[in-house]
């Protein structure tokens, strides 16, 4: 390159050192040498920064020969660098749009794989049936306090619940207050009491969590909870809410339950439903057989869960159910164990699944 310095001011030569500069531009491969050339020119100690620098030395009529001459160069290779920039910027874009080229014209894949778990499938139809009679949508936290997992649902201070053999609890905090993974969803209901004013009609869909494993139950298993608060709500119209909600989910009038008399502490009273099923040849199947199979627990709301979430249980009354989402889908669609819907077999939920796209058809509907 030209030696044009402060010092060895050459007019003659500034026209050469913008040639060979511009060539310099022109020939630069990628961005990082143009930029390279940039800071050589154009930089602090640039070239041209060092004769620009140089005006405020020369004499008013050697600053009025040579500064035209000199800004004339900067002028011109900023412009050459400035073209030569966007070329390789259009470059750079169209090599990396042909690296990252996406055929959308390529035939779709002829398997799929996974699809829809049966646990979200049930969930979907339950919540659609239970808004088509009058069922709002209820959510709360997996992670409880005592109150709302124990204390406002009436379990007694020795309840076998609260011990670590059928609750996952957490250690103490600076309290000394141990959190649990709530063991149902009826925290939700006791939420809704305290926040919303009767009449009340919810369901409070979720997971759940209990120190529990075998062919029917699962450490982590989704729960559906059904809480209806009213003046003259009674046992009549709980069975007579489960008994169409059977009936709808199983798409059939065969459906035979039965109700249990059972405890539970915040309800009284209280009942288990079973739903008649046949559960030989390595499946369930509703309608048939002389098998039970218990599905839901429920009862009335006990009036010391009615007075602990603020309301009077002279004027209020009302009925509480909680079904077992993983059970249901074993019934309706034959599945023998339920620790399989937690197995993340690709295999059991190709058989058991459904398409995300055909929602209402199976993916192996044979």
């Amino acid at each position: 390159m030209s030696d044009v310095s402060p010092d060895n001011l050459d007019p003659n030569a500034l026209p050469q050192l913008g040639a060979e500069l511009s060539a310099a531009v022109a020939a630069a491969a990628d961005l990082n040498a143009l930029e390279a050339i940039r800071i050589a020119a154009l930089g602090k100690s640039g070239s041209i920064s060092a004769l620009l620098k140089s005006l405020g030395a020369m004499s008013p009529d050697e600053r009025r020969e040579r500064g035209p001459q000199i800004n004339g160069l900067r002028d011109q290779v900023q412009a050459a660098i400035a073209e030569r920039r966007a070329v390789l910027e259009a470059e750079a874009l169209d090599a990396q749009l042909a690296n990252e080229r996406l055929d959308l014209s390529l035939p779709a894949p002829t398997r799929r794989r996974g699809g829809l778990h049966p646990t979200l499938r049930v969930m979907d139809e339950m919540i659609a049936i239970f808004a088509e009679m009058g069922f709002a949508v209820a959510e709360g936290p997996d992670i409880e306090d005592d109150f709302h997992n124990f204390t406002a649902l009436n379990f007694p201070p020795k309840h076998p619940a609260r011990e670590m053999h059928d609750t996952f609890f957490f250690a103490p905090d600076e309290n000394g207050e141990r959190k649990v993974l709530r063991t149902h969803t009826s925290p939700v209901q006791v939420r809704t009491m305290m926040s919303q004013a009767p009449p009340i009609r919810i369901i409070a869909p979720g997971r759940t969590y209990r120190c529990d494993s075998d062919q029917t139950h699962t450490p982590m298993f989704h729960q559906m909870e059904g809480l209806v608060i009213d003046r003259t709500v009674n046992m009549g119209h709980l069975k007579w809410t489960l008994d169409t909600f059977m009936s709808r989910f199983f798409e059939t009038e065969g459906v035979t339950t039965r109700f249990r008399p059972h405890h539970f502490p915040f309800t009284e009273p209280s009942a288990e439903m079973d739903v008649r099923c046949d559960r030989s040849g390595g499946e369930i199947k509703i309608g048939q057989g002389e098998d039970w199979l218990e599905v839901v627990g429920c009862g009335m709301v006990h009036p010391n869960v009615l007075r602990n979430c603020g309301l009077d249980p002279e004027e209020w009354q009302g009925f509480a159910f909680g079904f077992g989402v993983d059970r249901l889908g074993m019934l309706k669609y034959g599945a023998p164990d339920l620790r399989d819907m937690f197995a993340s077999d690709v295999r059991w939920l190709k058989h058991y699944g459904f398409s995300p796209f055909t929602p209402l058809s199976p993916l192996n509907p044979g």
